[in-house]
């Protein structure tokens, strides 16, 4: 991928944890000058920008638009996720799709030490006692010298476990090709369920942190519930189906786990009657992860970087097809 010029973006319309695609379109306009960036924030305007730029960010784009001829090489989508997306109908338009992989890892990772730290210095019981006004002393715990499990070792997981070794954890990784290791004490395949079972005994913290694929659909079940520790807490910012949510609902009614803390949950969203809600030690986010303040300003790295490449003829970073 090549060119005479400098490679053009066009920003299309698009909404993320509330905020629109101007954000973005200001971040790269300050970066490259507007002879690069255009905003495509109408359909018309879409229609008109798309086939002149080389490169197109955004969450999703017309199938008209991919099918249309033009300039377009590149989509950016503006998620880590692409199952959205038609990959085949890209693919048969020569168009490369790229992916947000690491704009959540750093707020993400914070959500989870968070998520820990609640449970650890039992932040749970310290609000339900100020509810009540209740003046009562309670026993915490420390994250230091405890163990954890965390699947998936993507950008997201591979933070988290950095961060972890800050607090004194020891940590075991579960990822596709464990031979790539990471900033852990061991690492394990998805297909060693010895090993993997194992860990999860000995863990106080089981932090999921992967995508949902066919492998990893209801990996959390009533089976390795029953394997965790009875203080251990699931901690959820991959994806709601990689747990059972009926067996998960069944441990934290016989006490045989200590908590959970799920930004993600399936059903998605959760409804009001559901019971999950009801439980003191569960702790509920709306999805809400992967927002940050800095969400564009990290997806015009990689966009920035990218349209580099493109000038250069060389490999894009976070390609996915």
């Amino acid at each position: 991928m090549t060119n005479n010029r400098d490679p053009r973006v066009v920003v299309v319309r698009q909404k993320i944890h509330g905020m629109d695609a101007r954000g973005l379109y200001a971040e790269l306009l300050d970066r490259l000058g507007d002879d690069r960036v255009m905003l495509a924030d109408t359909k018309a305007r879409e229609l008109e920008f798309v086939p002149q730029a080389e490169m197109a960010v955004g969450y999703r784009l017309p199938d008209a638009l991919v099918d249309a001829p033009g300039s377009l090489s590149v989509f950016a989508c503006s998620f880590a996720g692409v199952g959205h997306l038609d990959l085949e109908r890209y693919q048969a338009a020569d168009i490369a799709v790229t992916n947000a992989a690491g704009v959540h890892a750093q707020n993400i990772t914070e959500q989870v030490i968070g998520a820990m730290l609640y449970f650890s210095r039992r932040f749970d019981r310290a609000v339900a006692h100020q509810q009540n006004r209740h003046w009562q002393s309670y026993p915490p715990g420390e994250l230091a010298g405890t163990a954890a499990v965390v699947m998936g070792m993507g950008a997201i997981g591979t933070r988290v476990c950095e961060m972890l070794q800050h607090f004194d954890v020891d940590v075991t990784g579960i990822r596709h090709s464990p031979e790539k290791g990471g900033p852990v004490s061991s690492v394990v395949g998805y297909d060693d369920a010895a090993a993997i079972d194992a860990a999860m005994a000995e863990a106080s913290s089981v932090i999921i942190a992967a995508p949902l694929t066919e492998q990893t659909r209801g990996f959390i079940d009533g089976q390795r519930l029953l394997t965790m520790r009875s203080d251990a807490v699931v901690i959820n910012v991959g994806r709601g189906p990689i747990i059972e949510t009926d067996a998960l609902v069944s441990a934290l009614r016989s006490n045989a786990i200590a908590g959970a803390a799920l930004d993600v949950t399936d059903p998605e969203p959760l409804p009001e009657s559901h019971p999950l809600w009801s439980f003191e030690n569960v702790l509920i986010t709306p999805h809400n992860a992967g927002a940050t303040p800095r969400y564009w300003e990290r997806m015009a790295d990689i966009v920035e970087a990218n349209l580099i490449r493109i000038a250069a003829g060389d490999a894009l970073q976070n390609r996915v097809v």
